[in-house]
């Protein structure tokens, strides 16, 4: 056998408000990453049905998700910004209906621009790796696109939960897929599609990532970490759950083959290379290229846990950016009525690994309401001045009241000293755009409780609450699953947060290591390093090549001063 060698890939990455092109050196004792292009990914929201009256949504969605910044790897430790949403008027009443698409042409050429720059400086790229958020999808016939793909903010999909609920009850379809019951789950968006007649013209259906590696290719596959997140797969077979299929009345035919992650999908389609500057004509034949398409974990997620740096197996990790994804590894699905009732889900990893986490509101709060600010004063909002007055308040109100006396105890600080109150983060009103900040006074009112008043305080229970959803899944992740958590992994752009840091030891009772900020991306690379014999090992080999070169920043359980 051949010693490895080092060698150069590049990672497309997007996510839900930006995406960026990165390239990536990996070798047994390197990895680094560097971003050769970054662009916004903001959806378009477009009239779907003109009705007769006024649109009740405009006034609320000027100035709303138009932030061409915010990325999960943010400097400001804020995570990711958020995205226009709407409340589902459909016309039905005379009004007008309007519809969040993802503007998928301008990401696609975003991408090609990208990786366009990346050939140009790295001309010995070996192969390209796509991931991105999960369950928004585009359908397809005959190889053309059927219209623009839906946000999965876009409440279609209530008329979904309600169309899949009339074929199986919510405890057999856990039983079946093993996934937390989200609204916009990709099976739900397609029931949408389905009693809207969509779906009776499209022979084919592809996650973002899918689609983009057959504009890339030429090929139509599924990869698997992606596609356990539809709610359409056994999550033990690891294969399409045909039955289910057929119960809920979506067709097999649409879906498309499985791979797995660090298989090759294709060699770039000569198009396409003619377009990436490879010097290969569009008229070439194939095979004339030999740069090819490797599937990583193409959920973000998916290749985000591939990169957590862990030297053991007693972990748990925090993916921490417009969501946190918070969960644990296991080596299979744990399905079960209790943890279908705490909202946990089993979807796949790499290397046949079981994601078994809860996806739980995120710093999508704090970039709301810090939106909602800069509208209101007319200028910038300086974060981290922010988030260190935030680290400085006691308590929550300017009418007094001791914070621990209004704390909601889903989770607790550890030693003695004031506990600032935390409320529901899960609650629905605080999951659309708009002014988070009086929502959440209005929640603090509604309960009884002491209401935050400034900036800071505001920003200090945003994060308590956070802290405090992190230590109670993580609680209820070790009693579903049996397995001892001794440290916390915080990845992604909540990695930079230092107050959501240290609050989660507090609250956890836990070390936490923080880093690295752009995780998806290293796993991206790594998995696309080892299908090139780059490095070669298992899972937690790689981690420890992550460890050696981004090492983590600690934070270990403080004591509260009073």
């Amino acid at each position: 056998m051949s010693a490895q060698r080092g060698g150069t890939v590049a990672a497309v990455d997007l996510g839900a408000t930006s995406g960026r092109v990165m390239v990536g050196n990996v070798g047994p004792r390197t990895l680094e990453l560097r971003a050769v292009a970054r662009f916004p990914n903001t959806p378009v929201r477009v009239l779907e049905h003109a009705g007769t009256g006024p649109d009740p949504d405009r006034a609320r969605f000027e100035g709303a998700g138009d932030d061409s910044a915010g990325a999960t790897s943010t400097t400001d430790g804020t995570g990711t910004r958020g995205i226009n949403d709407t409340d589902g008027t459909d016309g039905t009443d005379g009004t007008a209906r309007y519809g969040l698409h993802w503007n998928i042409l301008e990401l696609y050429r975003n991408v090609q621009g990208g990786l366009r720059a990346a050939v140009h400086d790295e001309p010995g790229i070996a192969s390209i790796g796509l991931d991105s958020w999960a369950v928004d999808y585009a359908l397809l016939r005959g190889g053309r696109m059927l219209g623009t793909p839906y946000n999965y903010r876009d409440d279609r999909t209530a008329a979904g939960v309600e169309a899949v609920r009339q074929h199986i009850s919510a405890e057999e379809l856990y039983a079946r897929n093993g996934l937390q019951h989200l609204p916009f789950n990709t099976v739900y968006q397609l029931a949408a599609d389905r009693a809207s007649g969509d779906l009776a013209t499209a022979d084919r259906m592809l996650l973002i990532p899918d689609l983009l590696g057959y504009w890339l290719t030429g090929q139509l596959r599924a990869e698997i970490t992606n596609a356990s997140t539809t709610g359409l797969l056994d999550p033990n077979a690891r294969q399409w759950d045909t039955e289910l299929l057929n119960r809920v009345g979506i067709p097999a035919t649409l879906l498309p083959a499985l791979i797995e992650p660090g298989q090759v999908l294709g060699s770039v389609l000569p198009g396409v290379a003619a377009e990436l500057g490879l010097g290969v004509t569009e008229n070439a034949g194939p095979g004339s290229h030999e740069l090819n398409v490797v599937a990583v974990g193409s959920h973000d997620t998916a290749s985000a846990v591939v990169a957590v740096p862990a030297t053991g197996d007693d972990f748990a990790y925090i993916s921490s950016g417009t969501w946190s994804l918070v969960g644990v590894e296991l080596e299979h699905p744990v399905i079960s009525e209790a943890g279908r009732a705490a909202n946990f889900t089993n979807e796949g990893g790499v290397d046949g690994r079981v994601r078994y986490l809860k996806n739980v509101s995120g710093l999508w709060l704090l970039s709301e309401s810090v939106r909602a600010w800069e509208r209101e004063s007319g200028s910038a909002m300086d974060l981290p001045t922010l988030l260190a007055q935030a680290a400085a308040v006691t308590t929550l109100g300017s009418g007094g009241g001791d914070g621990s006396r209004a704390s909601t105890g889903r989770g607790t600080g550890i030693g003695t000293g004031p506990v600032i109150a935390t409320f529901d983060t899960g609650d629905d009103r605080f999951l659309p755009p708009g002014d988070m900040p009086t929502r959440i006074a209005a929640w603090f009112t509604e309960h009884g409780m002491p209401a935050p008043h400034s900036p800071a305080e505001f920003t200090r229970t945003i994060i308590e609450s956070l802290a405090a959803d992190y230590a109670g899944t993580i609680a209820q992740a070790e009693e579903l699953t049996g397995k001892r958590i001794t440290t916390i992994h915080i990845v992604g752009g909540g990695s930079l947060n230092t107050l959501l840091c240290q609050l989660t030891a507090d609250r956890t009772g836990r070390t936490v290591l923080a880093g690295p900020v752009e995780a998806t991306a290293l796993g991206n690379v790594l998995v696309q390093g080892r299908a090139a014999g780059m490095i070669g090992g298992t899972l937690e080999s790689m981690r420890s090549l992550v460890a050696s070169t981004f090492a983590p920043r600690r934070y270990d359980p403080a004591t509260r001063r009073s």
